[in-house]
Order: structure tokens, then C-alpha cells, then sequence
């Protein structure tokens, strides 16, 4: 029994465990049956779907536990009061092979999401306690999210104008916070509103179940019914035929019907081909809402507001050192201020700047290359067409000047060269100078007004991103 014990364990943490109780079910039966492993399903819908979804997971738990792989073998087990849907009608049976069922995953009711309110966990790479419930308050806006917080705020007053509403952006750029802040909002702004919201797989497993035996027209009410139906990871819909039928004549009822329904994905739309060509034209008819990774005024941002929800002192050059060193994606944030505080604790010291250096040098080392001087002035002058040597020599006119001071601000930034090495490169300029140019730059970001760059204007948050992309991307 132990064994069996260790084999669930380990199954479980290969898989998830919310995903593990969704597939395999919290009493699923697991023995050791003349050295092979029989796992209990409850019909030949879900044999298929362990056997063909889980098999490299479930033999990677029996190499850990047992120290070999056992021939695996998945049983069906239905139970009288719950017949296999395999037995249904014929004309049932030929829609589930027409629509490509066999190794599609099916959801027990329990499990169907958590669809009259936001999800519990992370979301908008804020990551939080178990129990965080996502609103728009709590999430960070900066140029890289700012259209679709807009757009979020726009559809939550005025429901339907904006439908569909596509937000896409890669991983943990906050399109889930934006969807459950959504829905929280909505409901704020007019109470009574019906708001749903959940994932695109919790939308497909519950909508096989309908097909297999709990009926079509129940789960159409309960998702067609409400003002706002919110979607997470659209991008899991490509390739499932019948599922794609659904949610096609879903969009098609919000929209006749002149009701919101809003998506995410991670990536754009006319790049989810796989969709077809009729979802991706009802889809593109609407608002689509890019998000880009966060700049670093942005990182900073989202990490004050961890700060005080962890309830922890951070001393703001530290702040600075994380905001700047981790950039891939917020959640590395969250992941920085989970290690300082647990080394702040372990030592019984306070949070400072050798602590998060020392603490965070892996991670660092592996999350950023090292940035230099010449990095630096290669970046900027790519972003604005200048010579390579531009930055260095004693060219006083504008289209010079202004981004020689941009690449000293920068340099601070991203480096840890004193303001004499920096001074150094970019002319044979005082430290003084360094600090004038820093302070000249802050000033422009603290005004917001547009300046000349390269004989062209344009904003300087804009000009700072457009470099920054560059420099970061290597």
C-alpha cells in the first residue's frame, strides 16, 4: 500500500495535482497486479485519454518509485449508476468520432472551474497567497499593458461594445490578472452582471461531459447565458474540431446578442492558424490588445506593490538591483522577494543590497547576460541611425548629444561602472557630467514630454523601450 501510496504521490506531482484529481479522480484506483501496474478509469473515454495523455508521466513516476518501468495497464471500471457513455446511441457514437473524442480529456462536474468568479492563485505576474482574489486595482500599468488595461477598464463599463476582446502576450505578462480583474470589475460597476470566468481547458472538459452524457443544452445556458464570458488560453482550442464548432457558435451568439466575451492568448491571432480561418475572422472583428513583457519602470512598480503585499521591507536600491537584473518575466520577481525574505529570516538580518547579491547571484547569472559599456552605445546608436563612433566624440548638436545622455542614464542603469569609467567612454567626460546627464533624463521621464532624438521627436519612455529591446535582446 505504500508503494501504491508513493506511485499516486509521485504521478500527481508530474502531472499537478488539480490535474491529476481532474483525470485520474481522488479515488482512482492504483495496485500492483503480477508486476504490472493497472490503473483504474471509469470508461473507455478515459483509458484512452490516460493512456495517451499521461503514459511518459506515469512511467517516469514507476522509474523514480519502483527503479523500473512495469507494463502499465488502465482498466475500466464503470460503475451501474454511472454507464460507460461508450454504450450511448449510435448517432451519439458517430458525433463523438466525428468530432475527434477519443483522446480529448473529460472533466467530472466537480471540477468543471471556478466560473462565477476570479481564479484563485497567480495572475498578472503578481503573483500571490493561495486565496488572492485578482482585481484591477492591483495591476501594474506601464506602456507595455496600458491599451489593454484600457480596454479591460472600457468593456467593464459598457459591456458588449468591445466584443470580442482578444488580449495576447507571452507568459506571465499579466492576461489572466486582466481577465479576473475584469470580471471582478463588471460585477462592481453593475451589480447583478453574471460574469464567467475560466480556461479554454476547463471550457473543453466541460463541454465533452455535456456531449457524453450530462446534455448539450444545460452547459449552452450556462455558458451562452451570462453578459461576460471571460477565456483563458485561447491557444488551446487549436486542433480540437468539435470543441471549435462550440465555441464558434458561442462567439457567434455574444455577438448577435450584443453581449461580451473576451479571450486571451499567448500569442496573436494571426498566428493561432490552427484555429481556422472562420473563428480567426470573428475573433480579428473585435479588439485585439497586445501585452509586451514589462519595462523597467514597470518592474519596479510591480514589485513595490509585491512588496507591501508580502509585507516587507526592500530598501529601494535593492529594488532597483532586482528590477534591473531580472527581466524576463515578473514572476522571477516574485520568486527574488520569496528567497530574500526567507534569507532575511535565516540570518536574522535585514534586507540590503550585498544580501540580494548574494542570494540572487544564480538566479541572476542565469535569468540576464552581463550588459556593458559598449553594449550600451551599440544599442542606442542602432535605435537612432548613428555612427559607432558618434557617442564617443565631441559632438555637441542634439542629434548627438541627446542619446550620448540617454547611453550614460542607461549605463547607469544597467551596469555597475562608476560614473568615471563612464565618463571615460562615452568622450573622456567627467563624472560630473554623468550625473548631469542622468539627472537630465529623469527630468524628461518626470515630465513626459516628447524630445529630439536623432532629428526626429519622439517620447522618451518610447525612445528608452525601443533601446532597452534591443540591448536586452542581445
Amino acid at each position: 500500500m505504500e508503494i501504491v501510496s508513493a506511485l499516486r504521490t509521485a504521478v500527481a506531482d508530474r502531472v499537478g495535482k488539480e490535474r491529476f484529481e481532474l483525470w485520474f479522480g481522488a479515488g482512482a484506483r492504483f495496485e500492483l497486479v503480477d508486476s504490472a501496474l493497472v490503473i483504474g478509469a471509469p470508461n473507455r473515454f478515459f483509458r484512452d485519454w490516460l493512456l495517451s495523455g499521461f503514459r511518459s508521466e506515469i512511467e517516469g513516476a514507476c522509474l523514480a518509485v519502483l527503479g523500473a518501468c512495469p507494463p502499465i495497464d488502465v482498466r475500466v471500471e464503470a460503475s451501474p449508476a454511472q454507464p460507460d457513455p461508450c454504450a450511448a446511441s449510435a448517432s451519439e457514437r458517430t458525433a463523438g468520432r466525428w468530432c475527434g473524442l477519443k483522446a480529448a480529456p473529460l472533466a467530472g462536474p466537480r471540477k468543471q472551474a471556478a466560473e462565477t468568479g476570479p481564479r484563485k492563485g497567480s495572475g498578472n505576474g503578481l503573483d500571490g497567497a493561495a486565496g488572492r482574489r485578482f482585481d484591477l486595482a492591483s495591476f501594474v500599468v506601464g506602456p507595455s499593458n496600458r491599451l489593454a488595461r484600457a480596454a479591460a477598464d472600457m468593456v467593464a463599463e459598457r459591456l458588449g461594445e468591445l466584443s470580442p476582446l482578444v488580449i495576447h502576450g507571452p507568459t506571465s505578462v499579466g492576461k489572466t490578472h486582466l481577465l479576473e480583474g475584469l470580471c471582478h470589475l463588471a460585477r462592481k460597476v453593475r451589480p447583478g452582471v453574471t460574469a464567467i470566468y475560466l480556461t479554454a481547458e476547463q471550457f473543453t472538459a466541460g463541454f465533452l461531459e455535456a456531449l457524453r452524457g450530462s446534455g448539450l443544452p444545460s452547459f449552452r445556458r450556462k455558458y451562452r447565458g451570462v453578459e461576460l464570458l471571460a477565456i483563458d488560453d485561447l491557444q488551446f482550442f487549436c486542433g480540437k474540431r468539435c470543441t471549435k464548432l462550440e465555441l464558434l457558435y458561442t462567439i457567434d451568439t455574444f455577438l448577435r446578442e450584443k453581449r461580451q466575451i473576451v479571450f486571451a492568448a499567448d500569442r496573436p491571432v494571426a498566428e493561432l492558424s490552427d484555429l481556422g480561418p472562420d473563428l480567426c475572422t470573428r475573433l480579428q472583428s473585435g479588439m485585439v490588445c497586445p501585452i509586451e513583457p514589462p519595462d523597467y519602470e514597470t518592474r519596479l512598480g510591480i514589485l513595490l506593490q509585491m512588496t507591501r503585499r508580502f509585507e516587507m521591507q526592500v530598501p529601494g536600491d535593492v529594488r532597483h538591483f532586482i528590477a534591473s537584473r531580472l527581466t524576463s518575466h515578473p514572476r522571477e520577481l516574485s520568486g527574488a522577494l520569496c528567497r530574500l525574505h526567507a534569507t532575511s529570516k535565516a540570518l536574522a538580518k535585514p534586507i540590503d543590497l550585498s544580501m540580494a547579491e548574494a542570494a540572487l547571484a544564480d538566479m541572476i547569472g542565469h535569468a540576464s547576460r552581463v550588459i556593458r559599456l559598449p553594449d550600451i552605445a551599440k544599442a542606442v546608436c542602432d535605435t537612432f541611425g548613428l555612427d559607432a563612433r558618434s557617442l564617443q566624440s565631441n559632438r555637441k548638436a542634439k542629434n548627438v548629444s541627446h542619446p550620448r545622455m540617454l547611453a550614460m542614464f542607461l549605463a547607469r542603469k544597467y551596469t555597475r561602472a562608476a560614473l568615471a569609467e563612464i565618463g571615460q567612454y562615452f568622450g573622456r567626460r567627467s563624472h560630473s557630467t554623468v550625473v548631469s546627464a542622468q539627472k537630465r533624463v529623469e527630468g524628461w521621464l518626470a515630465a513626459g514630454v516628447p524630445v529630439e532624438l536623432a532629428e526626429r521627436v519622439c517620447g522618451i519612455d518610447d525612445a528608452i523601450r525601443q533601446v532597452e529591446k534591443r540591448l536586452l535582446a542581445g
